[in-house]
């Protein structure tokens, strides 16, 4: 037995079909093809599901999508605007913050609840605050220095 879920997602408004056990993150990625999104443990343990829920960094393997009805989520998909990089992924361009960029989609949308929520930051602190994301490649050392640069970027354009 199928359930409705309404959801927005990017700004795009989507009424889904979905069995009551359907993760968010299978919705994302095979009923939209928002492929960003990655599934990397299925336990919340790797971070690589991470979305944006209403502002909000969540695990989208952890979200059933009818918790998300009604609900606005930002993919990484939804980052850039008319061709213009969002901050972070400015950021992980410009220090080169990736590696093989399993982990960066939701790195990336981390760093974006990190920049909304947190007036300062330091290279500790912001190793504390992605405590909850996992990467095996590059170290975290570029992966700071990337949302550094994004809140520094963030501070001269508002």
């Amino acid at each position: 037995m199928k359930e409705r879920v309404s959801l927005t997602v990017n700004g795009v408004s989507h009424t889904l079909e979905v069995e009551p056990r359907t993760l968010l993150v299978y919705a994302i990625r095979e009923i939209l093809n928002l492929t960003g999104t990655h599934i990397g443990c299925d336990t919340s343990s790797c971070g690589a599901c991470t979305v944006l829920m209403n502002g909000k960094a969540v695990k989208s393997c952890t979200v059933l999508a009818l918790q998300a009805d009604g609900a606005e989520i930002i993919t990484v998909e939804g980052l850039a605007s008319d061709s213009e990089l969002h901050p972070i992924q400015e950021g992980f361009k410009e220090e080169h913050g990736l590696q093989c960029g399993f982990c960066t989609p939701g790195m990336m949308m981390v760093s974006c609840d990190i920049l909304e929520t947190e007036e300062e930051l330091d290279e500790d602190k912001v190793r504390k605050l992605l405590k909850g994301n996992l990467c095996r490649c590059t170290g975290y050392q570029n992966i700071v220095k990337a949302i550094l640069y994004a809140k520094e970027k963030s501070a001269v354009t508002k």
